[in-house]
């Protein structure tokens, strides 16, 4: 049995935990676009990522507070503390949720559902934080699950009893049904997952690609035979911003936020000592289309200046697109990360190697705070993550 574990509402939840007047009112937690709404203003319609315009329209009693990353940051290290001292299996997802395996407790802490119970007792007491918690014998199960018990419960689904539980599931809760594969489904008069499941292999792979096809007809089975592992190194580090949806933003502000990206992203790679070779830059823009640009350097690099000679050329590719449409979003990540860190050294032909000057700020950063060295171009500007990372 496999526990799916998510803080509700994490980023408003934590404001309003330290916060007690925001308590019971609806709080949007964001700049330009709402990174997280308490349950009272997803009551209201709102949703993430939603512009803050538009969440305003909706729910004009919502109280608006900037985002406060150390203290998410905070927050998720003592609830993941929680999830190890339940069981030393556990697989992080994002920040605010992981799954923890528990079958091989049952001698010592009792059945799967008392676990989790003692769980969500346990994140309550130690953290002041809600969590819901799904209880299941396969990963995905489990997080259906999960998704199922919120806010703030508790939902198990019994072997035996997984697609009765599963089947009159719409087909949005199957990973990897997103918008454009719903509708390809419910055009075939595919609503729910039990639809899935009856439809057959070879008329899925029919419809939708032989990738697709064969991976919903698994899950709709509830086939998923992924176990919890723990130790997995992330494939890449990275860190986006919303940037709201003013349309007159300047190439030159655009690339001051992407450069206070690659410094976080940066900072967390040699902070995890992994060297990376492929650089990649999101963009999201006003009509909610996306671009992707991606290019590899020929050795791995840790340096900061060499990952942001990259991302800004990558960006400058993109920018006859962002004038034209708008950007309301913008990501970097490196990936290909080698394993210990380790970067062949250069000759230092054409200029001095950066490695200093980087630990250097690295070092005055880790003492007083990521803020106590920023970018001239970032002076009075706030950078404003966009979705959870997972812990460091």
């Amino acid at each position: 049995m496999i526990l799916h574990a998510d803080l509700d509402s994490f980023y408003a939840s934590v404001e309003q935990r330290d916060d007690p007047a925001l308590r019971g009112r609806p709080v949007l937690v964001g700049g330009g676009v709402v990174l997280a709404a308490s349950y009272e203003a997803k009551a209201c319609g709102v949703r993430t990522p939603m512009s803050l315009s538009r969440a305003r329209a909706l729910c004009p009693q919502a109280v608006v507070v900037p985002p406060r990353m150390h203290a998410y940051t905070a927050a998720s290290r003592a609830v993941f503390d929680v999830f190890h001292d339940i069981t030393p299996i556990v697989e992080p997802l994002s920040i605010d949720e992981a799954f923890l395996d528990v079958e091989g407790l049952r001698r010592i802490s009792g059945t799967p559902e008392r676990i989790a119970r003692r769980l969500r007792a346990e994140v309550r007491s130690r953290t002041g934080l809600p969590i819901t918690v799904g209880v299941a014998p396969t990963k995905f199960l489990a997080k259906v699950a999960s998704g199922a018990g919120k806010p703030d419960g508790l939902l198990i689904v019994p072997p035996g009893g997984e697609l009765e539980f599963l089947h009159p599931l719409p087909v949005e809760r199957l990973w990897g049904v997103g918008p454009v594969t719903a509708a390809k489904l419910r055009e075939q008069r595919i609503h729910t997952v039990g639809h899935v499941a009856r439809v057959g292999e070879a008329a899925l792979i029919a419809l939708l690609g032989g990738n697709a096809g064969r991976h919903l007809h698994a899950l709709a089975h509830n086939h998923d035979p992924r176990r919890v592992q723990t130790g997995r190194r992330r494939g890449s580090i990275g860190a986006q911003c919303a940037l709201g949806r003013s349309a007159d933003r300047s190439p030159e502000e655009v690339e001051a936020v992407l450069g206070a990206l690659v410094d976080r992203v940066t900072n967390r790679m040699r902070r995890a000592h992994r060297a990376g070779r492929t650089v990649t830059v999101r963009l999201r823009f006003a009509d909610f289309s996306r671009a992707t640009r991606s290019r590899s350097l020929l050795t791995p690099t840790l340096q900061t200046g060499a990952v942001l000679r990259l991302a800004t050329e990558l960006l400058r590719e993109t920018w006859p697109l962002i004038s034209v449409r708008g950007l309301t979003l913008i990501g970097v990540a490196v990936s290909n990360l080698d394993g210990e860190g380790a970067v062949q050294l250069e000759l230092p032909l054409e200029e001095p190697r950066a490695d200093g000057l980087d630990a250097a700020v690295d070092r005055v950063r880790d003492r007083f705070g990521s803020g106590a060295l920023r970018r001239a171009a970032m002076i009075g500007r706030e950078l404003h993550p966009s979705v959870p990372l997972l812990p460091d």
